[in-house]
């Protein structure tokens, strides 16, 4: 072989293997997962990544004649991090869908990234309501803070609860926990003498449910990101705040399914708003929860798991209904107006907003089969973000 034929078999060799590899790249669904894997929001890291696969499990790795591919990242919960993880995965990788995102601030520094290259952003965590109006590529299967504390800011002066101090996790979710609930409360004829605000990292609530103490509310109402419920309970509890009369009361978080069991009985009675509860009784639910169960040994779905397993419907029903053929407009069309069963009860993506549109439920921590869980006892149906609504 002369030099000539050999630069040509060469330059034959590199065009069949860019070929073969677009051809593969072309086959390929690729939705890259980012998530707090470890750290504070570890937690919810792992339950959307869990519920993520399962769903996968359950539906398979090929939709429409394209290979689904999960590329899992770990962002620490730092907005910089998960923002130099995004941009990766779009230039390098070519992810067609970005999802995850575990707390607001690593949604928002993400937003920018998803309107510029057009990916669709599937928040399965974060909720803050503004994150859906930081790109008009993101969509949201998680919640809304407001949409949860609205809800309590219902039930709590019906319920004997004139006087109230709030404590929240002083970021995004927190400060919509407290506007919402507050504004609803006083509304109601409620006061509440005081709106307390904790540091998101490496948070000491000692101090602040000492000066709750001093002020005997009727109650407290909580807001703490997934994974914080427990020690913001172990807390109250070793201040005797529940034996000096006062109720804790709150968003769905601070009774976390995923760490509820190990607060004790301690909890028994807490009162809570949220949209998803293990013990939700739909037949759908109670496949979920033994599914997930089986797939992961010791662990119970929280409301991040469906934030998760919601999400990955969303892509998967988007993909299909593009027959694979879309790139991140047509999905992100797709992806709107979805309406469908969820473990958490019935859903729909609002086609304008991008956002969730869910029942709310009231529930209490009870005992069953010696398990603590939150029951429902009421539920206000097809909540949409009140945030949005004004």
């Amino acid at each position: 072989m002369n030099k000539r034929q050999f630069i040509h078999a060469i330059a034959l060799a590199v065009s069949l293997l860019a070929a073969s590899n677009s051809i593969a790249q072309g086959n390929t669904f690729k939705i890259g997962l980012i998530l707090p894997m470890t750290g504070q929001q570890a937690s919810t890291g792992r339950q959307i990544e869990a519920a993520a696969k399962l769903y996968m499990a359950q539906n398979g790795d090929t939709v429409a004649g394209k290979k689904v591919e999960l590329i899992v990242k770990d962002d620490t919960s730092i907005p910089d991090v998960t923002k130099r993880l995004a941009q990766d995965l779009v230039v390098n990788d070519k992810v067609n869908v970005l999802a995850g995102f575990g707390i607001t601030p690593s949604a928002l520094a993400t937003a920018p990234i998803a309107t510029q290259s057009k990916t669709p952003l599937v928040v399965m965590a974060a909720a803050t309501s503004s994150i859906t109006q930081a790109s008009p590529y993101v969509v949201r299967t998680s919640f809304t803070l407001a949409q949860a504390a609205v809800a309590m800011g219902d039930w709590a002066p019906k319920n004997g609860i004139k006087k109230v101090v709030t404590l929240v996790s002083d970021y995004g979710p927190g400060i919509d926990a407290e506007k919402y609930f507050k504004e609803r409360f006083l509304f109601n004829g409620g006061q509440v003498p005081e709106s307390l605000r904790v540091p998101l990292r490496n948070p000491d609530f000692a101090p602040f449910l000492q000066k709750v103490r001093d002020l005997k509310p009727d109650a407290l109402f909580v807001f703490v990101p997934s994974g914080a419920g427990a020690a913001v309970m172990k807390q109250f509890l070793e201040r005797g705040m529940d034996k000096a009369g006062i109720k804790l009361i709150g968003t769905g978080d601070v009774t976390d399914d995923d760490q509820l069991n190990g607060m004790g009985d301690g909890a028994l009675g807490v009162v809570t708003s949220h949209h998803y509860s293990t013990a939700h009784p739909s037949a759908v639910n109670k496949k979920f929860v033994e599914a997930f169960g089986k797939a992961n040994p010791g662990l119970r779905p929280n409301f991040m798991a469906v934030g998760g397993y919601d999400g990955m419907r969303v892509i998967y029903e988007a993909l299909k209904a593009t027959k694979g053929q879309g790139g991140g407009d047509a999905l992100l069309a797709a992806m709107k107006g979805q309406i469908f069963e969820s473990p958490r009860g019935p859903m729909f993506i609002d086609a304008q907003t991008r956002d969730v549109v869910h029942n709310i439920y009231l529930r209490k921590v009870e005992k069953k089969d010696g398990q603590l869980y939150n029951v429902e006892f009421d539920v206000i149906k097809d909540v949409k973000d009140p945030g949005k609504a004004k």
